[in-house]
């Protein structure tokens, strides 16, 4: 406790407050420590503050509309805390922690249901969807429809669209939307999607490589992909990161590594713990082998850092939409009682020094999916382009 005469009952209650128990984008690295919490932290909280803090929770404890007991005001008092920072951060209780370590770090996810056009309605229902699921909680059933998902209208777009706007990190939220009147539901991403990496070998001998998450085995497994073609028979290879929400940073430096034989992948910068810079390792794996990368507005974070190294060494040739702006890393600090708080702890720079939080990455052609386009057409399109480039 800090020995602050006359003000420890106040502190107390406040430091109370901060331990008591108290998560789009999409694409989050996270990784598991122990939090400190010494004297030294406590020392630094101003006085005036922890009064006035006191003084707003006896008001609203008075006087809000609703009767709310302690540990509801210490929840929502815990949560503004950390979500107020930016649009990453977030505190867990421990049933959403407990839920988060369940699934390795970087896996890809979705909602808890699936949504189903209605030609007649000509709306998107919910589908799939059971009575004790979490969503059902919240008072969605089976049957209703759905207006809108984060700032999308459904109404005009095709399934692999909708079912592109319902996956992404495990743990992310998305919002939706029953009618334009009504108001958005928060819903959690808590159900895993596969996310093995889906090649397919193109009649142009362009090999496409659809990475949809950067997990810990992704650089293995594309080297493996790769080796298992002929060299003479491969013509190029089109990374297709498309909805691809990040994942592990180690694992995109790692996939990176393998078409670089030199120079800086990617930099952070940490506050708390350093700035680091990664370095590409020398080697002649895949040097001559030609590189695409395919994003659109939903790649983000790892899937960033990968496209923003192979573009400014000039190494991969990349297409589609600017990719959504996420250039920071998220820490997992576990607490005492079982709750965990999600907090951003360093930022991403490309080898240029660029920031990629909310700037993203410029293809070199912009040329995104078209909303009567057939995404097979679309993509041998792409690999034509892309064996044009020199």
């Amino acid at each position: 406790m800090i020995k602050t005469h006359g003000k420890s009952v106040v502190l107390s209650c406040l430091l109370m407050c901060l331990s008591h128990s108290a998560w789009s984008a999409v694409s989050t690295e996270m990784a598991l420590d122990e939090l400190e919490m010494d004297e030294q932290v406590y020392n630094e909280i101003p006085v005036t503050s922890i009064q006035e803090f006191v003084q707003i929770y006896g008001i609203v404890k008075d006087n809000y509309i609703q009767d709310k007991n302690d540990d509801v005001l210490f929840q929502q008092a815990i949560q503004g805390l950390v979500s107020g920072l930016d649009r990453y951060s977030r505190y867990l209780s421990p049933e959403d922690y407990k839920q988060l370590r369940e699934y390795t770090e970087g896996d890809l996810a979705s909602i808890d249901f699936d949504l189903h056009f209605n030609p007649q309605l000509k709306q998107w229902m919910v589908q799939g969807l059971s009575p004790d699921a979490d969503s059902a909680k919240q008072g969605l059933r089976n049957g209703v429809t759905v207006y809108k998902i984060d700032d999308q209208v459904l109404s005009a777009l095709k399934r692999e669209q909708v079912r592109d706007l319902l996956t992404g990190a495990i743990g992310s939220t998305l919002t939706l939307q029953l009618s334009a009147q009504s108001v958005p539901i928060t819903l959690v991403r808590n159900t895993k999607v596969d996310t093995e990496i889906k090649s397919t070998l193109h009649s142009n001998q362009v090999l496409v490589l659809q990475v949809k998450v950067f997990q810990q085995d992704t650089a293995n497994e594309i080297k493996r992909i790769i080796e298992s073609y002929s060299t003479n028979r491969l013509k190029a290879v089109l990374f297709d990161l498309r909805n691809n929400p990040g994942g592990l940073l180690s694992a995109a430096v790692e996939s990176a590594d393998l078409f670089l034989n030199q120079g800086i992948i990617v930099s952070t910068k940490s506050r708390s713990e350093g700035n680091q810079q990664f370095q590409a390792l020398p080697g002649i794996e895949f040097q001559n082998l030609k590189v695409g990368i395919l994003i659109n507005n939903r790649s983000a974070s790892a899937a960033e850092v990968f496209t923003a190294a192979l573009k400014e060494h000039n190494r991969a040739w990349v297409v589609g939409e600017k990719s959504y702006g996420k250039g920071v890393v998220q820490k997992l600090f576990p607490l005492s009682n079982g709750s965990a708080l999600q907090m951003t702890v360093s930022q991403y720079f490309s080898p240029s020094g660029n920031m990629i939080e909310g700037h993203g990455i410029q293809p070199h052609f912009t040329y995104p999916l078209g909303q009567d386009a057939r995404e097979e057409s679309y993509l041998d399109h792409v690999t034509d382009l892309l064996l044009l480039q020199k």
